[in-house]
């Protein structure tokens, strides 16, 4: 049961780098990418350089509007798989992020529960040995800052029919993008993190205030075990809400 909840935990803090928000405050050079969920930008080729394939997807999930997102909160339900099993463990899920800070529950009881936090400076969570990654170095934390200094975009392999980008920032953190060339959205990403590889699957989405936010995913965590699996829908979204600091008070 460690093992599971280890890799419960781990996948709950890609989650919340799935909804990364930028901070507040934070400037660098860079050029305005406008966008919503809804319009399309230049139409994606094949010969589409791996910049511009970025470009376009910040551009999909909102453009300006998605990367100065001042909050989000997430809630939801959760079917939990273990390697190995084809038995699911429902629960539920909280996710509050604003700006660098964050704040994960999951409640799936009687198997598990547990609630981290990420205050910006120092993380907390309820289950010893797991501690939550800064939100910035994976996921859409890095698109959002794929055209700042110290972060590369450089082409991979697309997958199927989606056109695929990595972006690296200057510690080498790694997040490989796929994106569908008929609308710039991003359809999955692979994270490689401690040891593993996280990988998320956007199945449904949908606009609010402008922002694409993703309502049903999948997750997968490759490990020597097996596969781990979780399947999330959100049922509730509030976005650029006042958010007090002792959401992320630490225990």
């Amino acid at each position: 049961m460690s093992i599971v909840l280890r890799t419960i935990a781990l996948a709950a803090m890609i989650l919340s780098i799935g909804v990364r928000v930028d901070a507040q405050g934070v400037s660098n050079a860079r050029a305005p990418v406008a966008g919503n969920g809804s319009a399309a930008g230049p139409a994606i080729t094949a010969a589409t350089a791996p910049v511009e394939l970025a470009r376009a997807a910040l551009s999909a999930h909102g453009g300006e509007k998605f990367r100065n997102l001042k909050s989000v909160v997430l809630r939801g339900s959760v079917e939990l798989y273990a390697p190995n099993s084809t038995q699911s463990i429902p629960g539920g899920f909280v996710i509050v992020i604003a700006g660098e800070k964050a704040r994960i529950e999951v409640d799936a009881r009687p198997a598990v529960s547990f609630k981290m936090i990420y205050d910006g400076q120092r993380s907390y969570s309820s289950l010893p040995n797991v501690d939550m990654p800064p939100l910035t170095k994976f996921g859409l934390g890095m698109l959002v800052k794929f055209d700042q200094t110290g972060y590369a975009v450089t082409g991979i392999p697309d997958k199927k029919k989606h056109r695929g980008f990595r972006i690296t920032d200057s510690d080498g953190n790694i997040t490989d993008f796929y994106v569908d060339p008929a609308t710039g959205r991003v359809m999955s990403f692979l994270i490689p993190y401690g040891g593993y590889t996280f990988g998320t699957e956007n199945k449904k989405m949908k606009e609010i205030d402008a922002v694409l936010i993703a309502t049903s995913f999948t997750q997968r965590l490759e490990m020597p075990q097996g596969a781990f699996f979780a399947d999330y829908n959100v049922k509730d979204v509030k976005l650029n809400q006042p958010i007090g600091d002792d959401v992320f008070a630490i225990p």
